[in-house]
């Protein structure tokens, strides 16, 4: 007893403190919510319990507003956090830093990869959204017709447009086989607006209240993404709170953040209609006035010209204007038949210029002509080609053999081949040759 330390109270706290900080940290733990409280302060106390046991958790303000959902008792979470004594009851407790539903780490990697998924295929393409209708009459809705969110929607609905008539489709909208109801639910709308079973329905509305990840999963299936997609109907998706989103709000034409939010964006107030249809007319009467006000000041200026003009004092002016018209009519009728005679004599002298007969008869004067200057151009012709011919006869003769031979010439040749000797080199013994003179042929023979 002597040696050992006597620790207050405090400091064997913080010594516990110390251990459990230093030897388990950060951890994450499973459990079941009870006893919430959201403080005014914005921290959240609970306690976290299973079977065996419970464990108290803080969440303060910070961390507790990035949730995207409100916890509740009796929803079983997965908590992440550090533990650690508050020293001053002496309680062991959890610090947590985030907070998710149970499960909800498989549940939101399959949300992304279906998000992922739909918007490869284009489903979340703006281009491929349409307008809400700036009126509808008839508004479809796809929910549960026993839950708060169908009365939310109607309430606000009515409120601002009494008028419109709402058509619900029941589906449940959480748990197994909710997702196909939900299909079913806006096939049906689609089907009856189609065949005429009902008034035109002018848009769906897919509405739920809040809820956990889990509570509303049956809007991140599949096939409601597509049954949204398909719906030739134009769709307004008000699925949970602010912070809540589903593939189905991707999906829809516009999303709302919840379902008073989606009977808001609907319609506006009957009050904005009844204003705007009032100034309408406003400035249609005032329009009308002023037309009104122009027509008669112009019916005001034809009734005073009327009374400034005399009805005969106008018929003599257009007298006055009809003769003066008629005897301008009959100068232009002159001047037109004066011009048309003098065109009239310019092509009668024309066309005695351009006879048939005067063009044959000059004509035959030049085919006359012509063969005269042919006749003599060919006695011309005849008589230079008789020159030419007398003197090339002359020179043939002067330079004819016949003529050298009669000068005393004479040719001699081979008597057997005809050739004519120039060289007496050329010649052998013993060849017989002939040789031509004036007169006769002398045959001889080569000693």
């Amino acid at each position: 007893m002597a040696d050992s330390k006597i620790l207050s109270v405090s400091e064997l706290t913080r010594r516990i403190r110390t251990t459990l900080e230093k030897n388990i940290g950060l951890v994450w733990v499973e459990g079941e919510i009870s006893n919430l409280l959201y403080h005014p302060s914005g921290h959240v106390y609970f306690t976290l319990k299973d079977a065996q046991s419970q464990l108290s958790a803080v969440m303060f303000r910070g961390d507790a507003a990035k949730l995207l959902f409100r916890m509740k008792d009796g929803m079983q979470v997965q908590g992440y956090g550090r533990i650690t004594v508050y020293e001053k009851r002496g309680n062991y407790q959890i610090i947590l830093e985030k907070v998710q539903p149970a499960g909800l780490g498989n549940l939101q990697a399959a949300f992304e990869a279906l998000k992922k998924k739909l918007e490869a295929e284009g489903l979340f393409d703006p281009d491929r959204k349409r307008p809400l209708p700036a009126f509808p009459q008839t508004v479809g809705v796809v929910t549960s017709p026993s839950g708060a969110a169908i009365r939310d929607f109607c309430r606000v609905l009515h409120r601002r447009f009494p008028g419109v008539r709402i058509i619900v489709a029941p589906a449940r909208v959480q748990g197994d086989g909710a997702a196909r109801e939900i299909v079913a639910a806006i096939d049906l709308l689609n089907i009856a607006e189609a065949g005429g079973l009902h008034a035109q329905i002018d848009v769906i509305a897919i509405i739920r209240g809040g809820g956990s990840l889990e509570d509303l999963w049956a809007f991140n299936e599949e096939i409601v993404a597509r049954a949204v997609a398909r719906s030739k109907i134009p769709t307004i998706s008000g699925i949970g709170h602010e912070v809540d989103f589903s593939i189905c709000d991707f999906v829809a034409d516009v999303r709302a953040a919840t379902p008073s939010a989606a009977a808001e964006m609907l319609i506006r107030p009957r009050a904005d209609f009844i204003s705007e249809v009032l100034g309408l007319a406003q400035s249609l009467q005032q329009s009308t006035r002023l037309h009104v006000s122009g027509l008669r000041h112009r019916l005001s200026e034809a009734r005073e010209g009327l009374r400034q003009r005399e009805p005969r004092q106008f018929i003599r002016e257009w007298r006055q204007r009809l003769d003066d018209a008629a005897t301008q009519l009959r100068g232009n009728t002159h001047r037109c038949l004066s011009h048309f005679r003098e065109r009239w004599s310019g092509s009668a002298q024309r066309l005695a210029a351009t006879s048939p007969m005067l063009i044959v008869q000059r004509k035959r004067a030049a085919l006359r002509e012509a063969q005269s200057n042919l006749h003599q151009r060919r006695t011309d012709l005849m008589k230079g080609l008789r020159h030419r011919l007398d003197l090339g006869t002359q020179r043939l003769e002067l330079l004819s053999p016949k003529a050298t031979l009669g000068r005393g010439y004479s040719i001699t040749m081979e008597a057997d081949t005809g050739r004519v000797l120039r060289s007496a080199a050329s010649v052998k013994k013993g060849k017989r040759l002939l040789t031509k003179l004036a007169d006769g042929d002398v045959g001889s023979v080569v000693e």
